[in-house]
């Protein structure tokens, strides 16, 4: 085993979370997390491990962006085609998982994933750089290309097909996602690795039942 990180060491210090404290909504909580890491400096605070599995069991993992959260869910948006794409297509269950280092803290989310519909993938495409929506035209995203070159062409091809950047439709195979979320963890670093991790999960009865979990 290598010792340069055998012996990695770091107490975390900077809060504490408990019951009293937290909001009895887990999305309003996220949503406070979200905004102190925003605030803190944290950069790319949107940036999220999501994780996804065949149907067999065989997971894969990839940093997205997070684009949107209400009490629906949480949003991010991809080329469905893609090897993610794919797999919540077979099998739409996933995680995402966001780390605040700074702050010390994890958020932890799992549960079943739905496309967003036609309108608010459209919306989020208009919103993006032309060279952003160019990219998604140009993109075979997670299939085998020969080289830097083809891409590079494609890319040139598809600027050329739509000059006009006000006028540059959404490919139909790129769309949003939405995570529905069953479960919610928020982890907060404490020392001696006694962390405090609290623990939303959704009942039967679509409520949100609040849980401390062991570190």
């Amino acid at each position: 085993m290598d010792a340069r990180t055998t012996h990695a060491r770091k107490e975390y210090e900077q809060a504490a979370l408990d019951e009293g404290s937290v909001e009895r909504d887990p999305i309003r909580q996220f949503a406070a997390w979200y905004d102190a890491a925003v605030a803190a400096g944290v950069p790319e605070p949107e940036a999220m491990t999501l994780s996804t599995a065949t149907p067999a069991g065989r997971p894969s993992a990839r940093i997205v962006l997070l684009r949107g959260f209400d009490a629906r869910g949480f949003c991010f948006f991809t080329n469905y085609e893609s090897h993610k794409g794919r797999e919540l297509a077979a099998n739409p269950q996933a995680a995402l998982t966001f780390h605040w280092t700074v702050l010390e803290r994890q958020v932890r989310i799992e549960g079943r994933v739905e496309r967003t519909s036609a309108a608010e993938s459209d919306e989020y495409f208009r919103s993006r750089p032309s060279t952003s929506r160019i990219g998604a035209w140009s993109s075979p995203q997670s299939t085998v290309i020969p080289d830097r070159a083809t891409l590079e062409a494609l890319f040139a091809r598809y600027r050329a097909e739509h000059p006009d950047d006000a006028a540059i439709p959404r490919p139909d195979h790129w769309g949003g996602f939405r995570l529905v979320p069953e479960r919610i963890e928020f982890w907060q670093g404490r020392p001696s690795r006694l962390h405090d991790r609290l623990c939303f999960r959704r009942t039967a009865d679509d409520r949100w039942m609040l849980e401390r979990l062991a570190p």
